[in-house]
């Protein structure tokens, strides 16, 4: 499986029944463009502006039009299987920023979280819903989703394989963003690391201990 990123929290895997796009922004908002995408299914975290252009990804000659996925459940869709758990995109059991999904994509025999706007520690129940993950995209930017140590706390709760940031700020950014850049979450994890233009994932080949990558923008 190949794993691209294309900014925020926008991720396209692509595999070998299909490709799914994750959290595509409008461009408008987000005041960088996005990529033109194609995929057979798009998952969607919560209806923002940043994370809900669905209409921004275009089908493939498998699909005229891609499966959209904004919904918690149990989803299949050409042998690729994704399960959306409910969570919060604030601390507050979602009085504040509303809820959040957190999507579990199983594809090419990997199983690939996207964490979407999630502010706060997962309980039990939540974890056992997620349960094993071999590719966790985190949230680490803030100011409405998980940052530094708390973002931490999650990942190492999850304790996937790959650990992938995401929802950090860049030179691409408005400068009036309060989004937080990715080196204060790298300082907090401890490391300094070059990103990577894609990234490529085999289930026979995942590393012992928790490893993180990041992606360059594409």
């Amino acid at each position: 499986m190949q794993i691209t990123y294309h900014g925020h929290s926008c991720f396209k895997l692509k595999g070998e029944l299909g490709s799914v796009v994750l959290d595509p922004f409008d461009e408008k908002v987000m005041g960088f463009p996005l990529a033109k995408l194609s995929a057979e299914l798009v998952t969607i975290s919560h209806n923002h502006d940043d994370h809900n252009a669905k209409d921004k990804v275009k089908g493939t000659s498998k699909r005229e039009k891609p499966f959209i996925i904004d919904f918690p459940g149990e989803y299949e869709v050409g042998g690729i299987s994704v399960f959306g758990t409910k969570t919060f995109h604030d601390q507050v059991g979602g009085a504040e920023k509303g809820n959040n999904i957190v999507f579990k994509i199983l594809i090419d025999g990997l199983s690939v979280c996207h964490l979407g706007d999630l502010a706060h520690q997962l309980d039990e129940k939540q974890l056992d819903s997620i349960g094993m993950v071999d590719v966790l995209f985190l949230p680490v930017g803030g100011p409405f989703s998980l940052m530094n140590e708390e973002a931490i706390k999650v990942a190492n709760a999850i304790s996937p394989s790959i650990l992938i940031p995401m929802h950090y700020s860049d030179s691409a950014y408005p400068s009036d963003t309060r989004v937080k850049p990715l080196e204060q979450f790298l300082q907090s994890f401890g490391v300094t690391l070059e990103p990577e233009d894609k990234l490529i994932v085999e289930k026979d080949r995942l590393p012992e201990e928790m490893q993180l990558v990041v992606l360059r923008r594409s």
